[in-house]
């Protein structure tokens, strides 16, 4: 079994967001990353999956400049067996679409029988690139997993759906699958895996992409206001002031 997982470098929870003095994209040398947190359950998946069966191979793959290595030594370090590194620049905003073809054209050659990704970045949040990639290698396709069976060629996946309800389906490998938070318990770096990560096979890839992020034209951080107003008039005329509120400004009619 050889599954391949997606793993991100995102700002943490805690760190600071500075805009540069364009304002065309945030400050990237003043932000504490580490890796997204729904691909740690990813990752943590293809392990237990490997480890199950006695035999395999985890392969952590990810984009962007040389500082996301450091996601990529933990993995290494969790008990990923090697990586793939696709180096490029990836300040500012890069749409799913042209994510996954990065990505497609890096792993085409590789076969992998599983594909994981995390549900969605912490960073942008757009959800899509698993789904995408897997339609590029022509992989069956499955989203907001919270559990997984492996057997027979196949790969069962119950997946969350509105109001509580869920729903198992039976996917054909190789497949790709987006893990959604929870679902396992990601395992901790040992010292023994951390002195081994630097042992592993860690390959460099470059794409050929002349410029794949979207233009912006500025960002910058939202400021918070408060305003009292004071509703005056009769009973009626304050419910009328206040259903005009709830529809025209709030949106909430």
């Amino acid at each position: 079994m050889k599954i391949a997982v997606l793993v991100k470098q995102v700002p943490g929870a805690d760190s600071q967001l500075p805009i540069q003095s364009n304002q065309n994209w945030v400050d990237e040398g003043a932000v504490a990353f580490i890796m997204n947190e729904s691909d740690n359950y990813a990752l943590e998946e293809a392990l237990q999956i490997r480890e199950s069966m006695g035999e395999g191979e985890v392969v952590a793959v990810s984009l962007g400049p040389d500082r996301i290595q450091k996601v990529i030594r933990e993995a290494l370090a969790k008990g990923a067996d090697r990586a793939i590194h696709i180096q490029m620049d990836t300040e500012g905003v890069i749409d799913p679409l042209v994510t996954a073809s990065i990505f497609a054209h890096a792993l085409k050659e590789e076969n992998f029988d599983l594909i994981f990704t995390g549900l969605q970045s912490d960073d942008l949040g757009m959800g899509q690139t698993g789904i995408i990639l897997g339609e590029m290698l022509g992989m069956a396709t499955a989203s907001l997993a919270m559990a997984t069976e492996l057997g027979d060629g196949k790969i069962k996946v119950k997946r969350e759906l509105e109001a509580g309800w869920f729903q198992w389906v039976s996917l054909t490998l190789p497949a790709s699958v987006s893990i959604q938070s929870g679902l396992n318990t990601p395992r901790y770096p040992s010292l023994k895996g951390i002195m081994g990560a630097k042992r592993k096979e860690l390959k460099v890839v470059t794409p050929n992409v002349v410029d794949a992020t979207q233009s912006l034209e500025k960002v910058y951080l939202p400021k918070s206001e408060k305003q009292t107003v004071l509703i005056e008039g009769s009973a009626d005329q304050i419910v009328e002031k206040l259903v005009e509120i709830f529809r025209n400004e709030i949106k909430v009619l």
